[in-house]
């Protein structure tokens, strides 16, 4: 499938794009399905992206990155999906941890952290969602409260991506502002084998190496440092590494159905049925051309948000990244269903590699954040609607 990526993106970009599709060419989706198959982790594919620089490139040079921002870190994650072999952990680790760190963090934080994270040496997970507080940060009840020069964390959070492998775990709490006594967000860093923080594995139909986990805090005990940035810098500091978030699950998304549509279309070349290749009927053809122009205006958005936080645009990156998002979801969704209709019976076929991703592309429509939030984000915010709630 040819694309005009010439006009928007640079040519390190292209050959960014071109070098990490080579590298995700040579483990495919293959190597997906027999890590997951036998419980393992993507480490081979995780170490040998870090080795090449790709899994820094948006964390800062002076702490071994590649001093890049989300427009590689995207492309990286985008690529390695459309070859079959995402990494779900970028999403997390690099992105949303090591953004916040590296924005936020005090120096100790930074090089404690970053050069870890770039190299894919240290792992970290992200923890924000509650059970009772779903997409309302607002209602998140994970508190920390001072005792003497140290912090106690208390509470409970859920669909928390690869803890079991993560060296801490980034938890977004609340603290009490001592001037209103509301409470505001904070971000804290987690060492994994801290006193009192214990996880429960959810059990889950997704079919991915990455698992998910519920986390329960009960009064662990942190250091002063283990709080990243301000105090009062509340919302800003969040949202931060949500933004991110919102473009690397993009990015996650469109890599998904380029690797669907590539399947598709190829099956439709080759298949043939009274004599010719079905992708010469239009009912295969057009869905097929339609699901890569979604792809297509999906990546733009994508490209956009990221290019507005590289910019430093956070309001506008808000924006944008909410859009890409959804944009991303919906294309991807789509191009799986697509291609496998395409293929008939093979599309459920453990052949083909299709059908494990008729559940996985439902991921991009509903995390971070689901659709509808982000009607309701675009509803309020660009259109100036109300509010229902």
């Amino acid at each position: 499938m040819s694309t005009a990526r010439t006009v928007l993106e640079t040519e390190e970009h292209q050959a960014l794009r071109a070098a990490v599709a080579a590298l995700g060419k040579r483990y495919g989706r293959d190597y997906m399905t027999t890590v997951v198959r036998e419980g393992k982790h993507t480490d081979e594919l995780w170490a040998e992206a870090a080795k090449l620089g790709y899994l820094g490139v948006n964390l800062p040079e002076e702490y071994g990155g590649g001093g890049g921002g989300m427009a590689e870190l995207s492309i990286v994650l985008e690529e390695l999906g459309a070859a079959g072999s995402p990494l779900l952990m970028m999403i997390v680790s690099p992105a949303i941890c090591g953004t916040v760190i590296a924005r936020f963090g005090t120096e100790e934080q930074k090089r404690r952290w970053l050069p870890g994270l770039a190299d894919g040496t240290l792992t970290m997970a992200f923890g924000i969602t509650e059970p009772d507080a779903g997409s309302n940060s607002h209602r998140i009840t994970t508190t920390a409260r001072h005792d003497g020069d140290d912090w106690l964390l208390t509470g409970r959070k859920v669909f928390v991506s690869g803890v079991d492998i993560a060296d801490a775990t980034l938890i977004v709490g609340r603290t009490e502002d001592a001037r209103s006594g509301k409470l505001k967000p904070c971000l804290f860093i987690v060492p994994r084998d801290a006193e009192g923080f214990g996880r429960n594995q959810i059990d889950m139909e997704l079919q991915a190496p990455e698992k998910q986990f519920e986390l329960v805090l009960d009064d662990v005990r942190l250091p002063a440092d283990a709080l990243v940035g301000d105090e009062d810098a509340g919302l800003l500091q969040l949202f931060a590494g949500l933004n991110p978030e919102r473009i690397m699950t993009a990015a996650f998304g469109i890599g998904m159905g380029r690797f669907a549509l590539a399947k598709a279309v190829d099956y439709a070349r080759t298949r043939q049925v009274w004599k010719a290749p079905i992708g010469s009927h239009q009912a295969i053809a057009h869905p097929l051309a339609a699901a890569h122009i979604e792809l297509e205006l999906a990546r733009l958005m994508m490209q956009k948000a990221a290019r507005l936080y590289d910019e430093g645009d956070d309001i506008g990156a808000g924006e944008a990244a909410n859009m890409a998002k959804y944009a991303a979801g919906e294309a991807c969704v789509k191009a799986v269903d697509q291609a496998v209709h395409t293929l008939g019976g093979n599309g459920l076929t453990s052949e083909y590699g299709l059908a494990s991703l008729i559940t996985a592309s439902r991921v991009a429509r509903i995390a971070p954040v689901s659709r509808e939030m982000i009607l309701n984000y675009v509803s309020h915010q660009s259109l100036g609607l109300p509010k229902s709630y």
